[in-house]
């Protein structure tokens, strides 16, 4: 590895690399401040983030890893072969991935691995990956009382986590109410959610820190309807961190799971996530 894009920060070792790409709006504030500048952006038909082409041509990588899975979450293909156009003298091979859903997730891990000759130490990664999911599932599939769950993957305006997250909240032996497998999140109402009155609600805001969604917190209080949710009254509100897992496509996709298992059934399940990777939130 020569580079990294803007949001790599994981395993810490990638923080010592070069930054070859940056967002053209601030990221810090609220979601709903994030949601007005991106779409300001995308009105004018125009990139959310830039590539630095000079940056590229100076590390001169072999292969660069890119996405087309959303092009407000993260740089684009688009953007990489707009910033390839711009250089003379590197020609790399660009690996694309589009994970919609955990199966995806496991082809994009099997793709990087064959355009980077790490086919044995893909096979070692995914026979992991795969014992733990099942061994996981065998568990929760003899879970007959299964309880609502409400996964909110942006705030302000409420969208439901979709793509790989009802999987996950299925896998982890709970019932997902909105979202629709294998499809982007759209923005829904939150009187839908008022309406289904869900036995637990997971806020997991797409980038945001556990700090940084609990600053963001009262505003869900502030919502109609709020105080008399029963998985409010039953202190069934979690805070999940939305920037290290839920909503990254990668192999972390596992402590996401362990994670929703932990937070649905703490009876059967305990990997030690709490307090780091979710917290329980009390409303005020």
């Amino acid at each position: 590895m020569v580079g990294r894009s803007h949001e790599c920060d994981y395993p810490e070792s990638v923080l010592e690399l070069p930054v070859c790409t940056a967002p053209k709006f601030k990221t810090s504030g609220s979601s709903g401040a994030i949601d007005a500048r991106v779409k300001e952006i995308l009105q004018e038909s125009l990139s959310v983030y830039r590539v630095d082409a000079d940056m590229l041509n100076r590390l001169n990588p072999t292969h660069i890893i890119t996405q087309t899975q959303c092009e407000v979450c993260a740089v684009s293909l688009k953007d990489v072969e707009a910033a390839l156009k711009q250089m003379l003298d590197v020609a790399p091979a660009i690996v694309s991935l589009q994970p919609n859903s955990i199966a995806d997730i496991i082809a994009d891990i099997k793709r990087v691995a064959a355009a980077c000759d790490a086919n044995e130490a893909a096979e070692k990664l995914l026979k992991r990956l795969n014992e733990e999911i099942n061994s996981i599932k065998s568990q929760t599939d003899k879970i007959e009382l299964r309880p609502r769950v409400a996964l909110i993957e942006w705030i302000d305006p409420i969208m439901p986590g979709a793509n790989w997250m009802p999987e996950l909240v299925n896998l982890a032996g709970g019932k997902n109410l909105f979202g629709t497998e294998g499809q982007h999140s759209e923005v829904m109402p939150w009187i839908e959610v008022a309406e289904a009155d869900p036995d637990v609600i997971i806020v997991a805001p797409c980038g945001f820190t556990i700090a940084q969604t609990l600053v963001e917190m009262p505003s869900m209080e502030d919502k109609r309807g709020w105080h008399d949710l029963n998985c409010v009254k039953n202190n069934r509100v979690f805070i999940a961190d939305g920037n290290h897992y839920f909503n990254r496509p990668g192999p972390r996709v596992l402590e996401s799971l362990q994670i929703m298992c932990e937070i649905l059934h703490p009876e059967l399940f305990q990997f030690g996530f709490e307090g780091t990777g979710w917290v329980r939130y009390t409303a005020k």
